[in-house]
């Protein structure tokens, strides 16, 4: 039950409120003087206080109502407090509104109006209470995450970053293959540092590869090795990613592009940690930890016939879902802050134009659009002009799917058929848009 304290010299102005709080549910004390008052709040818990402007000593200046104010902000700056005062008073009430009260009423009042007004003030009370008591948790939290993990520098202030890391870091200590989801640039990589490590081989070497960048003839040689006189230009025989991440973490980033023949060899190696080197016959054996990520529907390709279902289930023991940077708009300031080049700040107007916008190319494009500014900025603030993004009607969405044909085709025709840029607006490298284009048909520019 919520409670107020009525701080007013006339005992029928308690007795009155008293009764109309009552039928409302509400508790009511009351004191009759300002230093009553003020060591009942010492004493109490109360979520608001209705008080008079004036008391015995002075009936018509209202100085004692704004003593009484500034000492009850100064002890308790939250307290919602609520003016009673005559018309004489009327200035000076505006005055303290301004100051921070939070309303005033004339006597005699309205029972409505006050009713209406203490229980708007109660629910905004309530609500503040509760967001500083998740705030709290929040940040216990994040203290224990600190505590007991690596996190890799890794910036967030948002529930949906939180969740996603903790799970990163309790997955970290088995030796699962971990799949790390999510759009491009959203840092996918920095997961799989964070579950390197935490992880049982954490000492050991963390490899990555990036399976988009690749030609498709070439990612069985990174993955396995080669022998001299495997393929064209091969003068000597070279070690794959698997065997430079033995006893390590191999990751493999955009692994749904992996081709038929190298996912065969994946599975066999994550059955049995045994491969040959393209060209050669002796097998080799390793012990690897491996973390994959995509931002492909995995499940649909699966279904079209693109990527191997059992590799699927191999990779994904355990999924952890980065999400997009438009789905943890809490952690767009933090990271943008983080960014920031030395001397250089942002202004207002910049963090309102950040939070707008929709971010379709994630943490990648925040932190190029931030390097950005901060080198075409004159002065130490960074405006919104500065960051040269586009109104918020015309940002693309941010999205943790593949883009299909009509995404690819309006960011081409956006940005004039130039593939570069079409792909930074889709959060793609230029390989990993091309190669989307030619599965789909897409003639190039």
């Amino acid at each position: 039950m919520a409670r107020i304290l009525v701080i007013d010299d006339n005992p029928a102005v308690a007795t009155a409120l008293d009764v109309l709080f009552s039928l409302h549910d509400i508790s009511t004390l009351s004191a009759d003087s300002p230093q009553a008052g003020l060591a009942l709040l010492e004493r109490e818990s109360v979520d608001l206080v209705v008080q008079d402007m004036n008391f015995q000593a002075d009936t018509t200046s209202g100085e004692e109502g704004i003593a009484l104010f500034k000492a009850i902000r100064a002890r308790h700056p939250d307290l919602p407090v609520i003016l009673l005062t005559a018309w004489t008073h009327l200035e000076s009430a505006v005055d303290l509104v301004k100051a921070g009260a939070a309303d005033y009423l004339a006597k005699p009042w309205d029972d409505r109006k006050l009713l209406a007004t203490v229980n708007n003030l109660l629910e905004l009370s309530q609500a503040r209470t509760e967001l500083a008591r998740e705030r709290s948790g929040q940040r216990r939290r994040r203290s224990a995450l600190e505590r007991e993990y690596d996190l890799r520098g890794f910036i967030y202030a948002d529930a949906a970053s939180e969740a996603a890391l903790t799970l990163a870091c309790q997955v970290a200590r088995s030796d699962l293959p971990v799949l790390i989801t999510g759009p491009n640039g959203a840092g996918k990589e920095k997961f799989a540092e964070i579950v390197h490590a935490n992880s049982p081989v954490r000492s050991g070497p963390f490899v990555a590869l990036n399976c988009g960048a690749l030609p498709g003839e070439l990612i069985e040689a990174e993955l396995f090795g080669a022998e001299a006189g495997a393929y064209t230009g091969a003068t000597r025989a070279r070690e794959g990613k698997f065997e430079a991440a033995d006893g390590g973490t191999l990751f493999l980033d955009e692994v749904g592009t992996l081709s038929p023949a190298g996912q065969v060899k994946l599975l066999r190696v994550l059955e049995t940690g045994r491969f040959e080197r393209l060209g050669g016959n002796r097998e080799r054996t390793v012990k690897v930890r491996i973390v994959s990520a995509t931002n492909a529907d995995l499940p649909a390709c699966i279904a079209s016939g693109h990527f191997r279902e059992d590799l699927y289930y191999r990779l994904n023991a355990i999924e952890v879902k980065v999400p997009a940077l438009a789905q943890r708009p809490a952690d767009i300031l933090p990271l943008a802050r983080h960014f920031l080049p030395p001397g250089k700040c942002l202004g207002s107007d910049a963090e309102r134009a950040l939070l707008a916008h929709a971010w379709p190319g994630n943490v990648r494009e925040l932190r190029n659009a931030i390097q950005r500014a901060g080198l075409l900025s004159r002065g130490e603030m960074i405006a919104a002009a500065d960051l040269g993004l586009p109104p918020p009607s015309v940002s693309a969405p941010a999205s943790g799917d593949e883009p299909d044909r009509a995404a690819i085709e309006t960011a081409l025709a956006r940005h004039g058929g130039t593939v570069a840029q079409a792909a930074a607006d889709l959060g793609l490298s230029r390989q990993a848009l091309y190669r989307r284009m030619e599965r789909l048909g897409i003639g190039r520019p």
